[in-house]
């Protein structure tokens, strides 16, 4: 157990999202490391060595040496080509190979957890590039959603549904509801004095409001709104689909229910994504 109790809950969400995971896929057999995700050109093997790379590099390790293939679509500008190298590089890894890399990085990641001694507010280096500083539990609690986001990626493409109301499925959450202003007012427009109400069911349900103010910024609460403008009606897994950018709103337009301005809706749907 960490030194601080605030930074326990992410700790938590962390151990389980990746415990889950070496389960996944201990079992698997060659090919279904192959298997596509909705993680853009990834694969389960991808995904799982993208885990392994950024763990490791929390850990301290040297990131590889390695030349990037050029014919790589998805790698857009530097962060993707810097996410990328710890997963081009385990490309042709077998799944023995993968599986013993996790579970000794999950070892070692887990003793470090335990051995924490800084508190939360202490300064730590951001592992994207451009080296910013980020405060420990903000990389904490991103290290949580993140690994339970690709968990769920992974359930996806395996059929092995779960862990939809898990510890770290309540930091997606709240991750996410963070990013609900920008969306709504930055993204889709929203006018000012405008309300938009989000409701959803599911294993984590919810409902949230956001407010865009006379100055256009936006704001989000959990008190109910008269007469908003919109009001969008989904269940939780959809809401994270859209919102990590796992798939396009008109692929998931029969499971989104729409009451208001259906223009500023359909405008909200197409950028609701929050993740990078």
């Amino acid at each position: 157990m960490t030194d601080h109790p605030s930074l326990q809950p992410y700790v938590d969400a962390w151990t389980e999202s990746i415990e889950a995971i070496s389960e996944l896929v201990r079992p698997l057999v060659e090919g279904e490391w192959n298997r596509r995700t909705a993680c853009p050109a990834w694969s389960v093997r991808d995904v799982v060595s993208h885990i392994i790379g950024m763990e490791c590099e929390l850990l301290g390790d040297p990131r590889p040496i390695h030349t990037l293939p050029r014919d790589l679509y998805h790698v857009v500008d530097e962060p993707s080509r810097h996410m990328e190298i710890q997963v081009d590089v385990r490309r042709h890894h077998t799944g023995p190979e993968m599986t013993g890399e996790l579970e000794y990085t999950i070892i070692r990641r887990s003793r470090q957890l335990r051995n924490e001694k800084r508190a939360p507010d202490a300064e730590v280096r951001d592992i994207m590039p451009g080296g910013t500083k980020i405060t420990l539990e903000h990389q904490l609690r991103l290290r949580a959603f993140d690994l339970w986001v690709h968990e769920q990626d992974l359930r996806r493409a395996l059929g092995k549904p779960g862990n939809l109301d898990s510890a770290g499925a309540t930091v997606a959450r709240d991750l996410m509801v963070e990013g609900l202003p920008k969306v709504v007012a930055k993204k889709a427009g929203a006018p000012p004095n405008t309300a938009v109400v989000f409701d959803v069911s599911g294993p984590l349900e919810f409902m949230r409001t956001v407010r865009v103010g006379s100055d256009g910024r936006g704001t989000v609460d959990g008190s109910p709104s008269l007469g908003p403008a919109v009001t969008l009606s989904l269940d939780w897994e959809t809401y994270v689909r859209l919102a990590a950018g796992r798939v396009r709103a008109d692929a998931v337009a029969d499971q989104v229910k729409i009451e208001g301005d259906t223009k500023l809706a359909k405008a909200i749907l197409e950028n609701f994504s929050v993740t990078p």
